[in-house]
């Protein structure tokens, strides 16, 4: 079988992910062996592979590979999320483009658009993800509107509805004008900002006196209902029973007393807009103040605003800065540094609004999911996010649920006679439930919810759902496959997803919902920032895959991404990344290029053959360990350095034939049998060149991605430690002969001052070229000389040294070595730096003055022994 000069890492991937789908490989059904599952974290339907999807994937399919390697009924559920904001905002652009309004269309008629969108855009991730080598089940893909899948969440909610953890109300939310649509707390992100502090003095009624607030917000005072201080503050208590007015619409306010207000921030003074405030609303509902909302839902000025009615908040902010200077009720403006809140998803600057929404009660919901989470029940790796997770567990608020949207689950609440309402799986059920108050109503005087639900009201049910775990909760999928094993996800969706998934596992199903959450971190460029199309940092995987291979790419990604952490990624890592399938498919050309014979093994093969059994065992029980801890990198680290330092650098080196010759069939069929122990190793990491190695060391049915995960045999510590005592050996003969330039063609002689011989003697002898080891009682003169702890060794000059040259060398050490203890010498005679200075210092000085002696005495003893030769 011939063997290519080079891996091609394009046609292995696409030979060998056909193969292995062919097979079915990934897919799993319930059987008696035991499963072992992992949910994808469902990317959104719009999106396309960037980094961080490639680092969460790559370490998900690790996990799955090794896992059906080690026996287990591996199953990875890939899907995707309907992702309601961000797909609905595509489809809504993609129809302006063809000159269509959403306005224009009915919802059934959106929808409709909608799911072409879906169905022609939806799949690419999905695909691009087997460019990756993802062995996911793709027969298993769901969706996260799916028909049954919907059925879930509707179900769901009218289950949390009757429970009374479903409830409907007007209360603040976070509106994004963008989207129009209200927003929970956790996909608001709050940004350090640039404003502009902005003092506005009010009328005080029947008085010339005046009182001056400051806002960032001076659109906002045209919905002020009143102005606040503390009683407290001795500045004002002459004015209870006052009346403000609010400049420009000359509207008449009550001026109120309460705690709340700071004295010492600001002016003491505070505008009170219950409508745009969460705290003004507070301070509004407990003073029984109006309630004016200024704002439409797209973020432009109300009929309520009496001014600037339709135009824009922002295009409002500075017209109204310029009005109030003309008027002469602008003291002044300051530069701010303050924190504003923008959507996750448009980036909007989001405006706290009053809004009739549906919320779920989430304090009791909470209560297992911090309790398990707490007592490792679920573990996080790296633990360190368990004081994040509990401390927004501890401060949860109700989530808000509904989105005013048309994309998602529609909200099976159904309205009749004006607000009366009935909340349904399906509108015949609810005409039943209408009908127990109202006989008469019929199924056309019904009319259902316009908004549908938060995306993540379906993707808290994801583990449950894909196994049909809601409709049919006894069903042999979910008694087999749940609780899932692990779940590889994102710090910034700890709340968002992880949190709600713990809590939907305990309610629906009584159990968690998985028993380890890999928290990954920020894949970040050389500077630091995270990767973004909007900052144009971020490569295209496939391109980096086709330009380094998948292989390359996996590896590269892997190289310095520990749990928890950030990833400063470097184009470079996925170059070291693709050297090292080169590396290996190398060493396996050299081996498959050998002839071999049935002759005599020699003793050095045999040693090398023992050592590396032993060293690929107790490797094997370091991945191991590593894997247990979820360090996945630490692993990866691991088989790299095995391949690398331990296989290629020093076995091969020491089993090699001499050139022209052959090598013994036992040593041979060893070194293959260690090679493929590797190739199981790297499997999980680089799938498509251990299969591809697996097979052209020869034809056989078995495929690599289903054999036995390499088991560890009893190490010979003993036999590791001479091994790393040996190579200290080689590694000084070999300074020798680099120093001095000597060919290793050129045999040399080694002379050791030793109470006992070591054991790898033969090994020393063939990777240095040695003629002979001799034992000696004295020091050689005329010779290089090393030691190794309490051992000597010698290498007598040859005739191609120029010794001379060599004595001068070493002469120029020794001086330059004196001059630096005299240095030392000076600095611990000086009493006063021995009492001051600090005692690391001193200590540090010290170890200088004792390796100066040494060494000066070394050097000494090495010129004597030139000059004797």
């Amino acid at each position: 079988m011939s063997i290519p000069i080079t891996f091609s890492p394009t046609e292995a991937e696409n030979k060998w992910y056909q193969h292995w789908m062919d097979k079915g490989y990934f897919h799993s059904t319930p059987d008696e062996r035991e499963a072992y599952t992992i949910v994808i974290p469902p990317p959104n339907v719009t999106g396309v592979l960037h980094m961080g999807h490639m680092m969460n994937n790559t370490l998900q399919d690790v996990m799955i590979r090794r896992a059906r390697m080690m026996g287990y009924n591996a199953c990875w559920v890939p899907g995707t999320d309907h992702a309601s904001i961000a797909t609905e905002a595509k489809v809504v652009q993609k129809l302006a483009e063809e000159g269509i309004q959403k306005s224009d269309l009915t919802r059934e008629e959106f929808l409709s658009h909608a799911f072409e969108w879906k169905d022609k855009h939806g799949g690419i991730i999905l695909e691009q993800l087997k460019k990756l080598g993802a062995s996911c089940d793709w027969e298993r893909t769901k969706f996260t509107m799916d028909d049954d899948m919907s059925e879930s969440v509707i179900k769901v909610f009218v289950d949390l509805h009757q429970k009374g953890l479903i409830y409907r109300g007007v209360r603040m939310v976070n509106w994004d004008p963008s989207a129009q649509t209200a927003l929970s707390d956790e996909e608001v992100i709050h940004k350090e900002v640039k404003s502009k502090l902005y003092y506005i003095s009010y009328n005080i009624e029947g008085s010339d006196e005046k009182l001056t607030i400051a806002t960032t917000r001076p659109e906002t005072i045209l919905g002020d209902s009143a102005i606040c201080v503390n009683p407290n503050d001795e500045r004002y208590t002459h004015l209870k029973g006052k009346k403000a007015i609010v400049p420009l619409v000359d509207r008449v306010i009550p001026i109120i007393f309460d705690e709340y207000v700071d004295i010492e921030f600001g002016t003491g003074a505070l505008k009170i807009t219950p409508a745009h405030d969460i705290n003004d609303y507070q301070l509004g509902d407990k003073h029984g103040l109006e309630t004016i909302d200024i704002l439409n839902d797209d973020g432009t000025l109300s009929e309520a605003a009496q001014l600037y009615v339709g135009k824009d908040r922002f295009v409002v902010r500075e017209e109204i800065a310029a009005d109030l200077k003309a008027e002469g009720y602008l003291v002044k403006t300051e530069e701010y540094q303050n924190k504003v809140g923008f959507s996750e998803r448009t980036d909007a600057v989001i405006e706290p609004k009053l809004s009739m929404q549906w919320f779920c009660k989430m304090e009791e919901f909470s209560k297992p999911a911090l309790e398990n989470v707490m007592n490792d029940n679920i573990q996080f790796h790296p633990a360190k996010f368990k004081n994040t997770y509990r401390h927004w567990m501890e401060n949860i608020k109700d989530w808000c649920v509904s989105r005013q949207l048309w994309w998602g689950q529609q909200i099976p609440a159904y309205y009749y006679e004006g607000n009366k309402f009935v909340v349904a799986e399906t509108k015949a059920e609810a005409l039943i439930l209408a009908q127990k108050e109202n006989s008469t109503i019929t199924l056309s005087d019904l009319r259902q919810d316009e908004d549908v639900l938060d995306t993540w009201f379906s993707s808290w049910l994801w583990p449950i759902s894909v196994f049909d775990g809601i409709r049919n909760p006894d069903n042999e999928e979910i008694n087999y496959y749940y609780p899932t094993n692990d779940l590889v996800t994102a710090p910034e969706i700890l709340f968002f997803w992880v949190a709600r998934m713990v809590m939907a596992g305990y309610e629906y199903q009584g159990k968690l919902p998985f028993k380890n959450v890999y928290l990954t971190g920020i894949v970040r460029d050389k500077q630091g920032r995270k990767m973004s199309k909007s900052l144009g940092n971020s490569p295209d995987p496939i391109t980096l895959m086709k330009k380094y291979g998948a292989d390359g790419v996996r590896v590269g990604m892997l190289l310095c991404s520990p749990a928890g952490n950030d990833l400063p990624f470097d184009e470079r890592l996925c170059e070291q990344g693709r050297n090292f399938p080169n590396k290996i498919w190398n060493a396996f050309r050299l081996i498959k290029g050998w002839e071999v014979a049935d002759i005599n093994q020699p003793e050095s093969a045999k040693q090398a053959i023992d050592w590396f059994e032993n060293k690929i065992s107790k490797v094997i029980t370091e991945i191991d360990e590593s894997y247990s801890k979820y360090r996945i990198s630490e692993s990866l680290m691991g088989t790299y350095k095995l391949v690398w330092d331990d296989f290629c650098s020093w076995y091969l080196e020491m089993i090699k034939p001499a050139y022209g010759s052959p090598i013994d069939s036992i040593t041979y069929n060893k070194t293959i049998e260690q090679l493929e122990k590797i190739l199981k190793l790297l499997h999980p990491f680089m799938p498509f060149i251990s299969e591809e190695i697996w097979h052209l060391i020869k034809e056989r049915e078995e495929d690599i991605i289903v054999s036995d995960w390499p088991e560890a045999n009893t190490i010979d510590e003993n036999l590791l430690s001479d091994f790393d005592f040996t190579t200290e050996i080689v590694s000084g003969i070999r300074n020798i002969r680099k120093q001095q330039n000597i060919p290793n063609i050129e045999k040399l002689e080694l002379k050791v001052i030793s109470d006992t011989e070591n054991k790898m003697d033969v090994i020393i002898q063939k990777l240095c070229n040695l003629s002979e080891i001799n034992y000696v009682t004295e020091k050689i003169s005329g010779a290089f000389s090393f030691m190794v702890k309490s051992n000597e060794y010698f290498v007598p000059l040859s005739d191609s040294i120029d010794v001379e040259a060599e004595i001068e060398k070493l002469q120029k050490e020794l001086d330059y070595t004196k001059g630096f203890l005299k240095i030392v010498e000076g600095k611990l005679s000086n009493d006063k730096f021995v009492q001051n200075a600090p005692q690391q210092l001193v200590d540090n000085e010290k170890n200088k003055l004792a390796d100066a002696k040494t060494k000066i005495e070394i050097l000494a003893e090495k010129i004597s022994a030139l000059s004797d030769a």
